[in-house]
């Protein structure tokens, strides 16, 4: 049985959103692959683009998550893990840089693994790299930098997010392995068509520092693995 669901971005949201319903009792995880390009938007992007624009302007599906931050272009190219934590669990620290520390290191040791050079950003790193983003490229997630995200030759290879609520944390990450279809994110998103080569020169891809194709399956074990390790779920 694989360690990875295939789905929806809706279906995925829907999924995040049951889990944080009732009170969180002990930390669980589940790791997803796309059927179809989707766009993810940050909650607050939810609340000014409509899921009839995105269709009209790029003929594919959208969804909002919990948590804020831009937007991402869910597909074949990643693979993404939904952790939800109980409230007062070890991972979930009342410090909310730190909180992100245990994740992003995780994926850095997997990645390495494949002997990709990936490492997770401290705060004083991510802020510099921050810095400069240009402004045109603030509406995409992959192009930020925060505080212990992953990156390789400062070139983003997972994404991170949380959303804390009274009854658990959700903890939603992304790691992208192939280049995604910048070009159809910034259709759907009504950016310039330069957009799509600006975001692949910030991002990078275990595809691209393998210089061959990473299987869901062969990342999906050893993350599965890792997370279960971590969480206490073995």
């Amino acid at each position: 049985m694989p360690d990875f669901l295939m789905t929806t971005g809706a279906a995925e949201q829907a999924w995040n959103q049951d889990q944080m319903r009732e009170p969180v009792t002990r930390p669980l995880f589940q790791l997803w692959a796309y059927e179809a390009p989707a766009v993810v938007l940050g909650c607050s992007q939810a609340r000014t683009v409509t899921q009839e624009e995105i269709a009209q302007r790029a003929g594919i599906g959208s969804t909002a998550r919990q948590s804020g931050g831009g937007a991402v272009l869910a597909g074949s190219w990643m693979l993404s893990a939904s952790i939800i934590l109980p409230n007062g669990h070890p991972l979930a620290s009342d410090k909310l840089v730190q909180s992100y520390q245990w994740i992003g290191e995780l994926y850095a040791k997997v990645l390495h693994g494949f002997d990709i050079a990936a490492h997770a950003l401290p705060p004083e790193q991510a802020r510099a790299l921050q810095a400069g983003v240009p402004p045109s490229l603030t509406w995409a997630c992959f192009a930020g930098f925060s505080p212990w995200e992953v990156v390789v030759d400062n070139r983003k290879i997972v994404g991170l997010a949380q959303a804390r609520r009274r009854t658990g944390t959700l903890v939603v990450s992304g790691v992208l392995l192939g280049r995604p279809d910048w070009g159809l994110l910034a259709r759907a998103m009504n950016q310039a068509a330069g957009s799509a080569a600006e975001l692949a020169a910030c991002t990078t891809s275990c595809a691209e520092q393998l210089g061959r194709e990473l299987t869901l399956e062969e990342i999906a074990a050893p993350l599965a693995r890792a997370l279960r390790e971590a969480l206490g779920t073995a």
